[in-house]
């Protein structure tokens, strides 16, 4: 059985500098993992990769030989990588041991994982391969200045959620940038008759329906919650990737190791 991370959220939420982090983690603790980068349009990387679909496919050369703008070439990228799951991704996992952590550090295009399918007949072709798989979604902590973000920030997340139909860890990135975590701290745990009466209070009346329907989607389902990460603190990226590693039952088929020990008098 292998363990996937699929990485996604807005552009410019962090993804590729958490992969770059979570890498050197695993590295320091001598754990294996494999970056895969999957956006056509990334240039720069602070990890090694594994793996590269602009070996496939490159946004820049669809741009230049269709004439399409970013966003559509890169839903053309997109579904020529599900067009090539059979062949060109079977071929490169075969690099991959059965039991390997692959970690695809995906666009930022939110479409790809709300409603254009490719991202969930991905998913279903690592499943058919026995790989557990867990979505990351990353949201920067900068976006949390009030409560509409928040619930906007909530509601992506969750149509990842319903679309993809997998067990989710949500992230707040960018954290060691907040000036006052206070700020924050409000939307990590939040209170619904706090987020309903400032909801209220910015929107028009007539929104007051609508926005009690939101606010109890996201308390009494307990469907969307966040997780800070601050990169300077090492203890922040071990228990993101504890939370991500229960998800996935990574290590559950480990064997048990017994430590002897006398236990002390009581003298």
């Amino acid at each position: 059985m292998g363990y996937a991370q699929l990485v996604i959220g807005p552009a410019g939420s962090g993804k590729s500098t958490y992969c770059a982090s979570l890498h050197q983690h695993c590295e320091t603790i001598g754990r294996a993992v494999h970056i895969v980068n999957l956006d056509p349009a990334a240039e720069n990387f602070d990890y090694p990769v594994a793996m590269d679909i602009r070996e496939l496919i490159s946004l820049d050369d669809v741009m230049e030989e269709l004439g399409l703008g970013p966003n559509g070439a890169l839903i053309y990228c997109m579904e020529h990588l599900e067009e090539s799951l059979d062949d060109w991704l079977e071929e490169e996992m075969e690099n991959f041991a059965e039991d390997d952590y692959i970690v695809f550090d995906c666009p930022g295009q939110i479409e790809l994982y709300s409603h254009v399918p490719v991202f969930k007949n991905f998913v279903e072709h690592l499943k058919r391969k026995n790989i557990n798989v867990c979505v990351v979604y990353l949201l920067d902590s900068q976006f949390m200045t009030d409560v509409a973000k928040f619930i906007s920030g909530c509601m992506a997340s969750l149509s990842a959620m319903i679309q993809l139909e997998l067990p989710h860890v949500n992230i707040l990135s960018k954290m060691d940038l907040v000036r006052n975590r206070k700020d924050i701290e409000d939307y990590l745990n939040p209170e619904p008759q706090f987020l309903l009466a400032e909801l209220n209070q910015r929107m028009a009346p007539r929104f007051g329906k609508l926005n009690k329907a939101l606010i109890e989607l996201v308390d009494q389902y307990s469907m969307v919650s966040f997780v800070p990460l601050d990169l300077r603190k090492k203890r922040s990226i071990q228990y993101i990737l504890s939370q991500i590693d229960m998800c996935i039952q990574y290590g559950e088929d480990a064997d048990v190791k017994v430590k002897d020990f006398d236990p002390e008098d009581d003298d």
